[in-house]
């Protein structure tokens, strides 16, 4: 997913408030007059530019995917060839990124918990990013010959995950080195 390239100077100024904003308080916590007031536009500005708050949800969960998207593929950029070095790259990766962007755990799980109907445009998109890091642990357990890497794949996005949400509760005090650990041991009883 890349994030739009012809965003307004306004519409950049929205997307970036509103980013803080519903990372830090939730989704429905923050009003449009607050984004607008924040961003120092009127609301007719933000409709103007994103239509609905809905559609600035989903460009908001779109922009920082689109970040970590490129931390991670630079990660792994720096590990060539195949192997499970290359698989728990992700670890690293999402370790770092919380270091640097994070304090809540998940954004895109955050935003997920707040909407209950599963065809919501927020809840597409939060299925849409977690099926990308799925597929991806996929594909990089099968170049490294492990064993059924389908199941191995749901197994480490699910330990992916339960980081990111331990993370945001500082529980365990550890989280990305508690899941590193236990994905070498899944890829280790995996191994080809």
């Amino acid at each position: 997913m890349t994030e739009p390239t012809t965003l307004t100077p306004a519409a950049r100024r929205v997307l970036d408030a509103a980013s803080r904003l519903f990372y830090a308080r939730g989704l429905h916590a923050v009003g449009v007059d607050t984004i607008a007031a924040e961003a120092g536009v009127t609301k007719k500005t933000l409709y103007d530019r994103f239509g609905s708050k809905e559609a600035l949800e989903v460009a908001y969960l779109r922009a920082r995917d689109a970040r970590w998207e490129e931390r991670l593929r630079d990660a792994l950029a720096a590990c060539p060839g195949a192997g499970t070095d290359r698989v728990l790259v992700l670890f690293d990766a999402v370790e770092g990124w919380m270091a640097t962007e994070g304090g809540r755990g998940c954004a895109a799980i955050n935003a997920r918990a707040e909407v209950d109907d599963p065809a919501h445009p927020v809840a597409v998109e939060v299925s849409r990013q977690k099926t990308w890091v799925r597929e991806l642990l996929r594909t990089e357990c099968h170049a490294a010959g492990l064993a059924r890497p389908d199941a191995l794949a749901d197994a480490l996005v699910l330990l992916y995950d339960g980081a990111l949400a331990g993370s945001g509760t500082g529980v365990p005090g550890d989280p990305f080195a508690v899941a590193r650990r236990a994905a070498r041991t899944l890829c280790e009883a995996h191994g080809a």
